[in-house]
């Protein structure tokens, strides 16, 4: 027994589990299957890396240089049917998803009611369904 006070004393540390990025993972797969689906369209299909867990030194500087709250992680600055371009909202397949937060609701919100398509897809399949959909829209004309 050791002589030292029990609030001295070291503390069984458990091993935590590694968090898997579900969100991530799919996201990766759903990139490279618009690499090799849409060529020629991914330049125009990325993600913005406005989430995630940051230093608050990092978070702080990422904001001041533009990074908003709630905005989409999926942009797909292809114009179709009518509309500016595409934002996704990316959430991991049930049951790894998420729920969607009320700054993001607002956000899909705000992009749709200046005509942009903007809507939240679950898993890798939704996305890609979703995505092929919009592709297959008419050409937008383009403006002068």
């Amino acid at each position: 027994m050791s002589a030292l006070p029990k609030k001295y004393q070291p503390r069984e540390v458990r091993a935590r589990a590694p968090r898997i990025d579900w969100e991530g993972n799919e996201q990766t797969i759903l990139f490279t299957w618009i690499d090799l689906q849409y060529p020629r369209e991914s330049k125009l299909i990325y993600h913005v890396p406005n989430g995630g867990h940051r230093h608050k030194a990092t978070a702080g500087k990422l904001k001041g240089q533009g990074v908003r709250a709630g905005m989409p992680d999926i942009n797909v600055d292809i114009a179709r049917g009518g509309y500016f371009g595409l934002r996704i909202e990316f959430k991991a397949t049930p049951p790894n998803d998420a729920d969607v937060s009320p700054k993001q609701r607002d956000a899909l919100k705000l992009l749709n009611d200046r005509g942009y398509l903007a809507i939240v897809c679950r898993g890798v399949h939704d996305a890609q369904e979703q995505i092929r959909a919009y592709l297959r829209l008419p050409a937008t004309e383009a403006r002068p």
